[in-house]
Parts: C-alpha cells; sequence; structure tokens
C-alpha cells in the first residue's frame, strides 16, 4: 500500500494570472510513488482552486504575509495541529521569506520544506539581476531601480525606449516613453511599493525553463517551452515544450553555480543572432508546471521526495512538442461554501 501524505499548498487562484498552486495539487494527485491528501492554504476566499471538484481535499484561509510572519506562523501551527501536514509547498515570491526565514521552525513542528536559501533568494532579485549575471557569466540585460518619479526624467540618459517597467514581486509592462513609465511606476508601486525596476528592453523570442535543483548544484528536472499565446499581463495562455540545448546548457550551469535548491522558472530572451538573456528568475515553481508533468517530468512529486529527505533520479529526457492551451470554465457553488470560508476560515 502506498505511503499517504498530507501537503499543504498555497496558490490557489487560478485566473488570468494564475498561481502554481492547482496545477501543483494536479502533479501531486498524479504521483505514482505516494498518495496524498491536499490541504489548501488561500489568502483570499475567491480563489478558484478553492473550490474546483478534485483539487483540495480541505482549505483553510491564512493572512497575508504582509500582516507578520508571526500571525502566519500562528495559523500555519494551527492548522498543523489538525491536520499532521508533511509537506509544505509555498508558491509566490511574497511568501516565500517567511517560510524560508521559518524553515528550522516548521522542521520542528513536523513540516518538511524544499525552499532556496535566503541568500539563494536575495541574489537573484530583479533588482541585483546585473550584479547576479556578472557574478555567474550570464548574459542579462542592463538595468536600474529607482524609487522616485523624479529619477524618472534621468532615464534617457541610459535606455532607449521601449523600456520595461518592473515590480519587485510582481508585473511588467513595456513603457514607450516618459509619460507610460510614470503610470505604470504609479500602478506597480501602489501596488507592491518600491523600488521599481526599469530594464533593457530586448528584442527576441521569450523562453522559458522550469527546473528543480537538489541544493547541492545538481538537476533533478528541467523542461524548457515557449509561449504561443500570451495574456495582457502576460501569462503564458498556452505553450510547447522546446528541443534547445543551449537552453538546458545555461539552466545546468546556472544550477550547478549556485547549488539551487527548490524550483525555479528561468525566464529568457533568445535574440536573432542566438544570444540568450536571462529577464528573471522566478524562485519557485512556475503556473505552467502541469506541463512539465504532461512531458514526463513529475517535478512537483519530485519536490516532495526531496522535502522528505528521499534519494531522487535526475529525470533525463522529457516529450519534445507537448502543448499545453489554459481554457477558463464556470464552475457553480453554493453561497454557504462561500459564507462557511468567510465566517470560520475553513472549507
Amino acid at each position: 500500500m502506498k505511503q499517504k501524505y498530507n501537503i499543504a499548498v498555497t496558490g490557489l487562484n487560478n485566473t488570468d494570472n494564475p498561481g502554481p498552486g492547482v496545477p501543483v495539487i494536479r502533479g501531486l494527485r498524479e504521483a505514482k510513488d505516494f498518495d496524498v491528501r491536499i490541504i489548501g492554504l488561500a489568502y483570499e476566499n475567491l480563489e478558484p482552486g478553492i473550490y474546483m471538484d478534485g483539487i483540495c481535499d480541505k482549505v483553510y484561509q491564512i493572512p497575508y504575509p504582509s500582516t507578520g510572519s508571526d500571525a502566519l506562523m500562528e495559523r500555519i501551527e494551527y492548522i498543523h495541529n489538525i491536520e499532521k501536514i508533511d509537506v509544505l509547498i509555498p508558491n509566490f515570491d511574497a511568501e516565500l521569506f517567511t517560510f524560508m526565514k521559518a524553515e528550522k521552525v516548521l522542521k520542528e513542528m513536523g513540516i518538511s520544506t524544499f525552499l532556496p536559501t535566503i541568500p539563494q533568494f536575495e541574489e537573484r532579485h530583479k533588482a541585483v539581476l546585473p550584479e547576479y549575471g556578472e557574478k555567474y557569466g550570464f548574459d542579462v540585460p542592463f538595468s536600474k531601480t529607482i524609487s522616485s518619479l523624479n529619477e524618472i526624467k534621468k532615464l534617457s540618459d541610459k535606455f532607449e525606449y521601449p523600456i520595461l517597467v518592473k515590480g519587485k514581486f510582481y508585473d511588467a509592462y513595456a513603457a514607450y516613453n516618459e509619460d507610460q513609465v510614470i503610470g505604470f511606476y504609479n500602478k506597480i508601486s501602489a501596488k507592491w511599493g518600491v523600488p521599481i525596476i526599469i530594464q533593457e528592453f530586448i528584442r527576441g523570442t521569450e523562453v522559458n525553463v522550469i527546473a528543480l535543483g537538489d541544493g547541492e548544484g545538481n538537476i533533478v528536472g528541467a523542461v524548457p517551452m515557449r509561449k504561443q499565446y500570451i495574456t495582457d499581463k502576460g501569462k503564458a495562455w498556452g505553450g510547447i515544450t522546446l528541443d534547445d540545448k543551449k537552453l538546458m546548457e545555461i539552466t545546468k550551469d546556472l544550477i550547478a553555480k549556485t547549488k539551487w535548491k527548490g524550483g525555479m522558472e528561468l525566464e529568457i530572451i533568445k535574440t536573432q543572432d542566438n544570444k540568450y538573456y536571462i529577464i528573471e528568475i522566478n524562485p519557485r515553481i512556475p503556473a505552467w508546471v502541469y506541463l512539465a508533468v504532461g512531458a514526463g517530468q513529475n517535478l512537483p512529486e519530485a519536490l516532495v521526495k526531496l522535502a522528505l529527505g528521499e534519494k531522487v533520479k535526475p529525470f533525463t529526457s522529457y516529450d519534445i512538442g507537448k502543448m499545453f492551451i489554459r481554457y477558463s470554465m464556470d464552475m457553480i457553488g453554493d453561497i454557504s461554501q462561500f459564507e462557511r470560508l468567510s465566517i470560520t476560515g475553513e472549507l
């Protein structure tokens, strides 16, 4: 009989700006070597993953990390006392620092995680990406951080339009003039705060890689893809796996040099003259992870094994030409579900 694990997963907002939680859970439901009971952790009571059939066995609402790490950890401890969580998989950049910092506390409770170290997390921030590229020998776009509107007028001294305006956690917009930069600055800073990252616009094809590192410099699995359909938020609504040896070499090299621990996503621009510029390094599993599962690499299953201290045999291949296409559907629920979650924080 298979071992059954209680696994807590965040990121249930399966909208046009999807979190990775639902596809991570789908991968775990298809694990070959163990069974799962899924405890969904939701920040908002209208996250679609809460109400989807066959996704979560139990859902708890948790406070945003911005309310303070103590409140979040108290809630996790409360849930753990009921559910006996074996593994916790956080899926948002903004929550990772709290869970990384609490890794030892969680372990003492009996909750395992497999997350990047704090130095790994900090050094790949968009705000310091040029230093990261120089340190490890990767091509990255020129960028600059700004913290006030007054600095925008000086950007034309160092940049040519268009430029990318990015938030420190999420959001990125192409700006074609100073007025657009001001608008995006106000929009992003109101949501995520400062600094705002101004990045050189590299023309080419965006390609992405999902990868899993074992923390010792070895790559457990990696699948590259090209976005085929992109939403107005820049998110992939469709994609296809690629046969790109250079992309895989870059990924393996990065994980070897940094000894990356956990899941990651590389966002890369491939230019017409075959140069590869890393434009972002996301320190967790991306929302398109189910494509990797469909291509033969169940990275969520491997992540759970690593978290539990098991030896994991690296994946050596994946199916090329596998596609994913997202779709929207209307789910029918009952107001009683919403009321119960809103009042009790549990469903």
